[in-house]
């Protein structure tokens, strides 16, 4: 027969031990239910196009649903929020312009949450770089005449959204060339291609994924892209940087994050099941052709970039003196 002294610290080791292997225990049952991926976008746009390629091959990886999301609004933080306040069970996951994303707390002065502690990255999929284009009746074929012609004419920039990369990387091409736009803002990237190619507004920075059809098709004038190389794909384009804007560089990252306090061992899984299906061979050459980069990182290697595209863009925001409610 155990003593009272024994007896409780027996109990007390048992329930020690239940602590400790119940998380391990979830792990290993993860996932044991449909997977949300949310797309903070509408419809359409460079994340909900990769999305909507790498689902069902993620669905085939973890034997689960995975259900897409779009959840657009105020530039992706209504979405990016309702993921950060999510359980941190590996459930809910949200894939964006991680770029975009880390502007968010530079320009809005009321944000709701903090990206870089309510959010953790899992995986880094793809960048494609902002594309220039202009509605075909502009009368400029490159970068330095669309310059000048900004100082002669009223030209409507279109504005993916209010805060977004396309955005701002707008505002830092004007400040590098001296070139001048009316601000029209959207409400996604979609909308903002609409319009340019109906020429409601003549200028346009997008990502590639969700512009470039618009330029093969002849409905949108391609005037360069913000990489610092030129693109295999279209090597005749010249880059901004090679036409004046010297260092300028800007584009759409695609990664998913998740909730900040999901297991580690979770976010391992994930980042595998991601990095797998964007590898895959009818994803790559898909993306490939419509100009994306397959990007892979780990999860810290997303973190990591996070945070230095935070920084990054604050100096672009704080000399833009933007900021919003």
């Amino acid at each position: 027969m155990l003593s009272r002294s024994r007896f409780l610290c027996t109990a007390l080791a048992l329930a020690g031990a239940t602590l400790v292997s119940a998380p391990a225990l979830a792990n290993d049952a993860w996932p044991s239910k449909p997977i949300r991926l949310v797309v903070p976008y509408p419809p359409g746009g460079s994340s909900d196009i990769i999305a909507r390629s790498i689902g069902q091959l993620i669905s085939q990886e973890l034997k689960q649903t995975v259900v897409i999301e779009n959840k657009p609004g105020a530039n992706g933080n209504l979405g990016a929020e309702f993921v950060a306040r999510a359980q941190p069970d590996g459930y809910t996951w949200m894939l964006a312009d991680l770029g975009a994303l880390a502007i968010s707390p530079s320009v809005y002065t009321k944000l709701s949450f903090d990206p870089s502690k309510d959010l953790r990255g899992a995986a880094m999929l793809a960048y494609s770089p902002h594309m220039l284009v202009v509605h075909p009746g502009v009368k400029a074929s490159n970068l330095k005449e669309l310059v000048e012609l900004s100082k002669k004419e009223d030209l409507n920039f279109a504005v993916t959204a209010t805060g977004s990369a396309p955005h701002l990387a707008g505002v830092e091409l004007a400040r590098v060339t001296g070139a001048k736009w009316v601000y029209v803002p959207y409400k996604g990237g979609v909308q903002s291609v609409q319009d340019t190619v109906a020429g409601q507004t003549q200028v346009l920075m997008n990502g590639m994924l969700a512009t470039y059809p618009h330029v093969q098709s002849g409905k949108l004038k391609l005037l360069g892209i913000s990489k610092e190389t030129r693109m295999p794909l279209i090597a005749d384009v010249p880059t901004l940087a090679e036409q004046g804007a010297k260092g300028f560089a800007s584009g759409t990252w695609q990664g998913v994050v998740v909730p900040a306090k999901t297991p580690e061992a979770i976010v391992q899984r994930v980042n595998k099941a991601l990095v797998s299906a964007i590898r895959s061979p009818d994803v790559r050459a898909r993306l490939t052709a419509q100009g994306a980069e397959l990007v892979t990182m780990t999860p810290a290697e997303t973190d990591k970039f996070f945070n230095a595209e935070r920084a990054r863009w604050r100096t672009v925001v704080q000399t833009s003196n933007l900021q919003l409610d």
